[in-house]
């Protein structure tokens, strides 16, 4: 058997798909520009290692369900001047995801809480943490299926496997008694296994109406609020987080 054949074949049985395409041109490359066999085969395997890395990114974004692209960098933090950008950008280094906090963003429609929800977990898949995308509503709608088909557990087991969990819009539509219960279900059983990112325009003694009952609704902000990051709410309204429904 030809050696290049063979060797091909023992590529694909290792599983290197990125070395079969590159090891030809990068021989000719190597006998050009006087290289030796030890930087040919780092040539080689640096290009392995860097395919397979933007193959997992791409993964990892293609399984986070982004509704639409939004960056960071994009954000124009001068029309927010309440916005603490110093903060919003310590928050983007990740380090909340691996100490498994809270990131609660507060605010009216239209002040770009998406935006920055997205710009923050798009730039964790970056890092290479695992992100999953909902909206609230969304979020419910799928709980409540999977509570009807008997495999909620499976759901939330499946959601542990994530590092962030972004909920978004939560406020812009009430729940039924059940669909609260499984949202609330949902966050207490994930509540320090992963870190979460909330996007509301409801403030904390608002959240009631949304969830229709005080009682499921302070258990949950107990939970929510442990070690949580707020973004976007002023001094007097941080005071409010302790005047939660009794």
């Amino acid at each position: 058997m030809e050696t290049q054949p063979l060797l091909e074949t023992y590529l694909r049985q290792l599983r290197l798909p990125t070395f079969i395409k590159n090891y030809h041109p990068f021989a000719a490359d190597a006998v050009q520009q006087q290289l030796d066999y030890p930087r040919y085969l780092l040539a080689l395997t640096e290009q392995e290692i860097l395919k397979r890395d933007q193959n997992r990114l791409q993964e990892r974004l293609k399984t986070a369900r982004f509704p639409v692209v939004k960056e960071l960098a994009d954000f124009d933090f001068s029309a927010l001047p309440s916005l603490n950008k110093a903060q919003v950008l310590d928050l983007a280094r990740g380090v909340y995801i691996r100490q498994r906090e809270a990131i609660i963003f507060i605010g009216n429609p239209g002040l770009g809480k998406t935006h920055l929800a997205l710009g923050l977990a798009r730039t964790a898949c970056l890092q290479g943490y695992k992100v999953r995308f909902w909206t609230a509503a969304g979020l419910v709608n799928e709980l409540l299926q999977a509570q009807d088909e008997h495999r909620l557990h499976r759901m939330i087991a499946a959601a542990r496997k994530f590092d962030l969990i972004v909920l978004d819009e939560l406020g812009f539509i009430p729940f039924t008694p059940t669909g609260a219960q499984a949202l609330f279900t949902f966050c207490s059983e994930l509540y320090e296994n992963l870190a979460l990112l909330i996007t509301t325009n409801l403030k904390f003694a608002d959240w009631v109406q949304v969830f229709g009952d005080e009682r499921l609704t302070a258990a949950l902000l107990d939970r929510l609020t442990h070690h949580a990051h707020l973004l976007g709410e002023s001094y007097r309204f941080r005071q409010r987080m302790q005047e939660k429904p009794k």
